[in-house]
């Protein structure tokens, strides 16, 4: 029963799962604002390129 207390104690203790999940939210939200510049960036160019097609046409 000691064992089962002790292994829960240091499992409470231990940081390393909490610092993955940091980690791993971390990156989603730096892959999410990376996603949304990309797509405000492709929608600019988008415009951009329309309005130069219709100024050649």
């Amino acid at each position: 029963m000691k064992s089962i207390i002790n292994s829960t104690k240091a499992f409470i203790r231990d940081e390393d799962g909490v610092t993955a999940i940091e980690y791993g939210l971390m990156a989603a939200l730096i892959a999410t604002a990376i996603l949304a510049g990309y797509t405000t960036l492709a929608n600019a160019v988008s415009a951009k390129f329309t309005a130069i097609a219709g100024k050649l046409a």
